[in-house]
């Protein structure tokens, strides 16, 4: 599937169950543009989806790396998913990534051209957590 947003690679993942409550719609798949960073629904997922192609940056342990996708997706408006996100960050650092530093490398990242100010993010979401 390519991005409907810019055209690029996605990266399709099933949402495990415990995540599910976190996603807009209850969307059991969903993908994630490795070049806008945009979240959309998808029809299948991948076996092994290609979190890599995201960035170095990324994290590829589903166990981070789909909450990541999830807080990357859901930071576009972060007075609507305050609460989901907070417990988002909770899971990625849980599984042994710090997500404000892949925020920042993203951030830093020249092949992305996210679709929200992922700089900006870091820092409401570091005060969120104080």
């Amino acid at each position: 599937m390519d991005c409907p947003d810019c055209g690029s690679e996605t990266a399709a993942f099933a949402v495990p169950e415990d995540l599910r409550e976190y996603v807009p719609g209850g969307e059991e798949t969903l993908a994630l543009c490795t070049h806008c960073l945009a979240l959309h629904p998808a029809e299948e997922p991948s076996d092994s989806p290609a979190f890599d192609h995201v960035s170095e940056a990324f994290p590829t342990n589903p166990d981070a790396a789909i909450p990541m996708a999830l807080v990357v997706g859901l930071s576009s408006s972060l007075a609507l998913y305050r609460s989901e996100l907070t417990e988002l960050l909770g899971h990625v650092e849980r599984a042994g990534v710090d997500p404000f530093l892949v925020l920042g490398r993203l951030a830093d990242d020249s092949g992305i051209d996210a679709t929200v100010d992922l700089r900006r993010r870091r820092h409401q979401l570091e005060q969120l957590l104080d």
